[in-house]
């Protein structure tokens, strides 16, 4: 019978339980970080119960890390995050990507850059944005504190199997037109809970043509759509990024079943979406939510319920203004939707041999110590400083207001991060989702501006 993709990934990880009812699901790879594993851990601990794979858990630290001093936590809350997961991977056998080690990073930076992530594995996170490593062909998705108990204690965890959605965008991406404002229109035309019930496959030549890193972030944001995985068949991109990474021994031994791992040209989907990009414009979004953003060229829409009318007051915008209306004073460079080498390369290229606009505050976060050291290599840190950028340790850093990043109340923020919720900045932060090329544009001419006049 034909499958889909993420139907063969599935079913081979079922170990019991019918189709249509919850099944339990062998996991083979948790990554873990400091904000989400403290109750687990200690869950363990009054059940006197061991984990059941050490050696398939992996933790980082990122949520709560300073970018500046790193060593310096003043956040009592944070600091405890920290050093209690510290002592939890000591006592219970797991290795850790230390503060300060090379391979530290954001948690969804690490999976792949290390070899962890591969396709046909079943991969689970405390954290939403788990869905990135489907960019690999393997079925990954956040779970909650005490799924991440149950995975500890069983390496196992019952779910119900979703309904596949095909996502197949088509047409050539125009110069200044990115991975970024695939996934923000995708949001923007069909809503934030389009994925609800669904796996999302991207399919389609757009799609085939992209790097590593323009997959994962478009997976990374499918959560943003309802859904709780995004998918892409695993292709030669795939196994050459993985090739030769630390934890990717078994390459020669794999690349086989991988090849096997596509969806059948006869495999049911309960829903496909078509996208042509080929006059595709970047992306802005306007409101709170992924769904309230426009093309750079369009007016803000006007107000149809409650929900818009709030946002425009938190945002401190009108109907009918446009992107360039926006008087931005911070710019974020990073997270683990765009804080990839390419992204700050792409974005060094706008960057390079100007300067920073005086009334913007801008801030470029590596999202792993390897991006770091890659892009200091390569002279990119030099190139963001001398523009008047800041450039810091790796880290979640200002996506979300968990670290001494934030973006200060009633500020608009030009951020490549992956939600724009009130408050998630830091009380009052006004979010901007966009590309890096966008972000690093804005940062030069203070104002947004259209991107595709500045990349030839």
């Amino acid at each position: 019978m034909a499958q889909t993709l993420f139907d063969k990934v599935w079913n081979k990880h079922v170990l019991t339980g019918k189709e249509g009812e919850p099944q339990l699901l062998y996991i083979d790879l948790h990554l873990i970080h400091e904000v989400t594993s403290p109750q687990a851990f200690e869950g363990l601990r009054l059940q006197k119960r061991q984990l059941r794979r050490p050696d398939l858990t992996f933790a980082t630290l990122d949520h709560n890390v300073p970018t500046i001093d790193i060593f310096n936590i003043r956040d009592e809350i944070a600091n405890k995050q920290i050093t209690t997961l510290q002592k939890n991977v000591k006592d219970f056998g797991v290795h850790i990507f230390d503060m300060g080690s090379d391979e530290q990073g954001i948690v969804h930076m690490v999976g792949p850059e290390t070899g962890l992530t591969q396709p046909g594995k079943t991969i689970v996170c405390g954290d939403s944005h788990t869905a990135t490593h489907g960019a690999f062909g393997a079925i990954a998705f956040g779970i909650g504190t005490s799924e991440v108990e149950h995975v500890f204690a069983t390496q196992t965890l019952w779910q119900t199997k979703p309904k596949n959605l095909k996502i197949e965008v088509s047409g050539k991406l125009q110069p200044g037109v990115y991975a970024k404002d695939i996934i923000l229109h995708l949001i923007n035309q069909h809503g934030v809970d389009f994925g609800t019930g669904y796996a999302l496959e991207f399919t389609g030549e757009t799609i085939q043509s992209l790097s590593m890193e323009g997959r994962m972030t478009i997976c990374n944001m499918a959560i943003e759509g309802g859904a709780k995985y995004g998918i892409i068949q695993p292709d030669e991109t795939t196994f050459e990024y993985i090739k030769g990474r630390p934890y990717a021994q078994n390459f020669n031994q794999s690349i086989g079943e991988w090849q096997k791992l596509y969806s059948d040209e006869d495999a049911h989907f309960d829903k496909v979406i078509t996208l042509d990009v080929t006059n595709l414009e970047p992306q802005v979004t306007w409101g709170t939510n992924p769904e309230m953003g426009v093309n750079f060229s369009s007016p803000f829409p006007e107000i149809q319920n409650i929900n818009d009318e709030r946002a425009y007051n938190y945002m401190g915008l009108k109907p009918g203004q446009k992107a360039e209306d926006i008087d931005l004073g911070y710019v974020f460079l990073g997270s683990c939707t765009n804080a990839r080498l390419s992204d700050l390369i792409e974005a060094s290229h706008i960057v390079k041999g100007k300067k920073v606009h005086p009334k913007i505050t801008a801030i470029v976060v590596p999202g792993s110590r390897t991006v770091k050291k890659e892009a200091e290599s390569l002279g990119l840190d030099k190139v963001f400083k001398e523009a008047g950028f800041e450039w810091r340790e790796p880290g979640c850093s200002m996506c979300l207001g968990m670290n001494p990043d934030q973006v200060p109340e009633g500020v608009h923020c030009a951020s490549t991060s992956n939600r724009n919720f009130e408050g998630r900045q830091g009380k009052g932060a006004r979010t901007h989702l966009v590309s890096p090329a966008m972000a690093a544009a804005a940062a030069i001419n203070g104002k947004f501006v259209d991107v595709r006049k500045v990349v030839v």
